[in-house]
């Protein structure tokens, strides 16, 4: 083990430590720092976005910090400790890649695209869940995961074994289907209808941006980055008029929207 890791590890028992620690860490569980660990991933994935690396030096430190914790939490209740979560991951990686550490190691099996391999890497995964008596398509496809992206996992789970559309035809007559539901429950007045529908509409565009190759949570992400860069370029704009966008009516900033998007914004 690296010293900078027993270093990390020896600080969060210290954290942990009921009589000499940090009363806020002592008292955290797995359900209340899971909200943590998820925040963290995000600030990640963000951090790659914005292309700041030192930045993400940082926050790959702060999601390694959640993975000690969740270690620590674990072994002080006797379940496993942060070696056995290393070895099973390692374990797992070997044996999801038996065309590098196994006997399908060949010069053949090294020339194998990306797309052939994670198809053999889906194999490996449903040959496991077998093994877990997870004998369902769906069964481990994580709640946790965002709405869009577990949807996203779901249609593609499901297609594997031949429940899917045939082509994007069918998926865009669905969603227009589902856009004339949304707008009649919206008509009828039943919220709770219409939110159910919204749900429906968005799990269909889940779905097409999966039969797209399209990752929809990237996707959602990009667009509200462009929506944040377009919007502040509306206050400056309005800056400069000595106005405020409370102060301007919406001909007005949706005039400057279009400028923001005629100038690539």
């Amino acid at each position: 083990m690296s010293a900078p890791l027993d270093r990390l590890k020896a600080i969060m028992v210290r954290l942990r430590d009921p009589e000499r620690g940090c009363p806020w860490d002592v008292e955290q569980t797995f359900a209340t720092i899971a909200p943590y660990t998820l925040e963290e991933a995000y600030e990640v994935a963000d951090a790659i976005d914005r292309g700041d690396f030192d930045d993400l030096k940082s926050e790959l430190g702060d999601l390694l910090f959640q993975v000690v914790f969740h270690a620590r939490m674990a072994e002080e209740q006797g379940l496993f400790a942060f070696d056995d979560l290393a070895t099973a991951i390692a374990d797992k990686l070997e044996r999801r890649h038996p065309h590098v550490f196994g006997p399908e190691n060949t010069r053949e099996a090294a020339k194998a695209d990306g797309t052939a391999q994670k198809l053999r890497w889906e194999d490996l995964k449903a040959a496991e869940r077998q093994a877990k008596a997870q004998t369902g398509v769906l069964d481990d496809v994580p709640v946790g995961l965002p709405a869009l992206h577990r949807a996203a996992k779901l249609t593609k789970r499901a297609a594997r074994v031949g429940f899917d559309w045939p082509s994007t035809d069918e998926v865009f007559a669905k969603l227009e289907e589902e856009v004339g539901e949304l707008k009649a429950e919206i008509a009828a007045g039943d919220t709770a209808k219409a939110a159910e529908e919204m749900g429906d509409l968005l799990f269909v565009v889940a779905n097409l941006a999966r039969k797209l190759g399209v990752e929809p949570e990237d996707a959602l992400r990009a667009a509200n980055a462009k929506f944040v860069r377009r919007f502040h370029f509306i206050e400056a704009e309005l800056a400069k008029a000595g106005r405020s966008a409370d102060q301007s009516d919406l001909a007005q900033m949706d005039a400057l929207w279009d400028a923001a998007k005629g100038a690539g914004l």
